[in-house]
This record gives structure tokens, sequence and C-alpha cells, in this order.
């Protein structure tokens, strides 16, 4: 264990030493990229463009966290330089557009059912009872499933309010994508997308405005981003996976949701995998730019920004504050693809990125580890000789 650590430490070091973000002559280009879309990833971003901004003075990074819909629509009328979404492009969106747009992974976190039941801060939640709830169906705590399912916890006679995203939303595809897998009727009857018909409760918008509902409302209930909930200290409910356990978004349930074979063009949902430890309703939330950034009012010293400003995202610099602000960082499968999904990135077929491909990298790091070991090997040689003598 402890050799593969050091294996990827290697590799990353060897990926990330070539970065532009480490080159000082770009630290007082005066250039300004503006992004929008998702309020989900908004913590992170915010966090990871003011260290990026620190380091490079003379860069502005505006981001308006409108949602993920919002930002797709601006991405499209290429009002910004980058959009964000927690759900990637469908079919009709991709057709939209006016040129092939990249996904790129940045982080990774849970959408949580958190709630307010005074004196209540643990909850279990099964997918098809959170289905029932936000079809309507089950209006009362004190409802004889939801009994069944917490016989330890005295739930009270009061009205359940389910509490949604008004606006195009991500984190609505994420959670309303798990129910679609879960719930054979919320599947029929309501499907899955950023917005949807809902049958019940109240609308917010963004995560902070469903927070915002769930804290101030006795007998609420609603789907945000697991890092909301931690910085908030809001409860949120253990939700029973495919393997039959009952797991709480944390870190470490959050990656494991990402054991498994990721797709090269990094575009996936991880929802209801199969790890015995995986929260549930994870996700990857991506950045979303055009792969050919030579486009009119677009600069090729934007690019190079932007593309700096990717590389040190999925950086171990990068990565590090995902994690300080409840966010799980990508593992190294990820970051190793999303690296070559960024080395695509062109101006007018001109590379931008000077990253080296992590196959090489992998390579480079292997070599340099057998001639450090035949070095040794040939130093242990040569203090044989002379001990012998």
């Amino acid at each position: 264990m402890k050799k593969k650590l050091l294996l990827f430490f290697l590799i990353g070091l060897t990926l990330f030493s070539c970065s532009g973000s480490r080159d000082k002559s770009k630290r007082s280009v005066a250039v300004t990229l503006s992004g929008a879309g998702a309020t989900f990833p908004y913590p992170f971003y915010s966090i990871v463009f003011r260290d990026y901004m620190r380091k490079h003075p003379g860069v502005t990074i505006n981001y308006g966290a409108i949602g993920s819909g919002g930002g797709i629509r601006s991405l499209r009328d290429k009002s910004v330089d980058f959009g964000a979404s927690d759900a990637f492009l469908s079919e009709k969106e991709v057709a939209s557009m006016s040129a092939e747009v990249l996904h790129i992974p940045t982080c990774m976190g849970g959408v949580v059912l958190s709630f307010t039941l005074k004196g209540i801060d643990s909850l279990r939640l099964t997918g098809e009872l959170v289905s029932d709830i936000f079809m309507g169906k089950i209006t009362r705590w004190n409802d004889p499933r939801l009994v069944a399912e917490n016989p330890d916890i005295l739930l009270p006679d009061l009205e359940i309010t389910p509490v949604y995203r008004s606006d195009g939303s991500g984190t609505t595809f994420v959670f309303s994508d798990y129910l679609n897998k879960v719930s054979p009727e919320w599947k029929r009857v309501m499907g899955k997308g950023k917005a949807l018909k809902w049958k019940a409760g109240l609308a917010a918008k963004g995560n902070p405005g469903v927070a915002s509902i769930v804290q101030l409302t006795e007998g609420a209930i609603g789907y945000i981003g697991s890092e909301y909930a931690l910085s908030l200290q809001m409860p949120s409910a253990y939700l029973k996976n495919r393997a039959g356990n009952y797991v709480k978004a944390t870190l470490e349930t959050i990656a494991a949701a990402a054991e498994t074979d990721l797709p090269d063009d990094m575009k996936l949902t991880l929802t209801d995998m199969p790890h015995p430890d995986a929260y549930p309703i994870s996700l990857m939330t991506w950045i979303l730019v055009y792969q050919d950034q030579a486009y009119p009012g677009h600069s090729k010293q934007e690019a190079e920004v932007l593309v700096d400003l990717l590389n040190y995202i999925i950086s171990p610099d990068g990565q590090k504050l995902a994690e300080q602000v409840n966010y799980a960082p990508l593992p190294l499968q990820a970051v190793q693809k999303t690296q070559r999904i960024i080395n695509r990135i062109h101006f007018g077929g001109e590379r931008i990125s000077t990253v080296p491909d992590p196959e090489m990298a992998v390579v480079n790091v292997l070599s340099q580890t057998e001639v450090a070991k035949d070095s040794m090997k040939m130093s242990r040689f040569e203090k044989s000789i002379v001990n012998e003598r």
C-alpha cells in the first residue's frame, strides 16, 4: 500500500511539475475570465479561484453561481469563458452548441437529504421512502413506513414539507437520476432532469436557498449538496445503498462511489453504485469549455490562462483545497483521464497545455524508479567488492 501511495505521489509530481500554473511569467498577465453555472461546487470554486488569483496577480476570475442550466446556456451563448454543471450535457444540449464542448471534472460530492425536526439529528431513509415523500405520497413524519425504518426514534405527528429546486439544477438531475434507478414509480411519473414538475412542497433557488428554507421550517426536508450540510452543521439522513448498508455522506463514502472504471470522456453518474461503502447519491461536477478556444471575442492569452487554471484545479494543490471545504478530491484515475481531456484543448489547432500525457508520466516515473533500483544495486555491489578486499 505504501509503495502504491508513493507511486501516485511521484506521478502527481511528474504531471504537474510542468504545469503552466507554476510558470512565474504568467503571474502578472492581465486577463479576466468569467464563468457561470452550478451552485453545488461554488464553495470550492470560490476558494480555488481566489487562490489561483493570489498566485497570479493581474488575473481576475468572476463566477456566477446561477445553476447548471444557466451555466450551460451562458456557454452556448459564449457570454462566459466556461460553464459549470453537475450534470453532463444531454444529446439535445450537445446539438445546441456551436462547437465541441469538453467536460472537465473538478471534484466530487454528495446530494444529501437534510431535515429539521426538533430533538432529532439522525434518520434512516430508503430510496423508495424519499421518492414517496417528494411525490407527496408520504405526508407526515409519523407515517408507519418511516416509523418502521426508524424504530428507535420518536417521530412527531407533523406535516412533512419537501423543499426542491426552482431553477434548472444539476443537483436536481443527480437527485432524480438516483430516484429513477431505485423507484419504478418515480421513473414512470417524474423521470429525471434538471427541472421537474413537482407534486408537493416548496421551491427555492440554488443550494443556499433550499438549505435556508429547510433550516427555517420545522418538519422540512430538502436535497442539497453535502458540503452545505457539513458547513452549516445541518443534520442529514443515512441512506440505504445498493448493498443494503445505511450510509452517511462523507469524503470516504463519496470516494467509494468512484471506485469503478471511469470513461475516457469522464461523463458519468455516480448514483446507486455497487461498492458496499458507497454513498448512493454521489456525483462529480464539471467545468465545461470549448475544445477549440479560437472563437470571436476570445483571445489566445485568455485560452492559455483558462487551461492553466484547469491544470491548477486538478493538481495536488488544487485538490487539497477541495478537501478543505468538504469536497472529495478526484481519484488518481480521474485526474489522469481529465488531464488527457485538458490536453485536447487547442487554439485554432495549436495545443495549449504544457502538462505531459499521463501515460508518459507513468512511464517516466517507472523508468526513474528502475534506474534508482539499479543504482542502489550497483552501489551495494561496489561496497561488497570493497569489503572483500
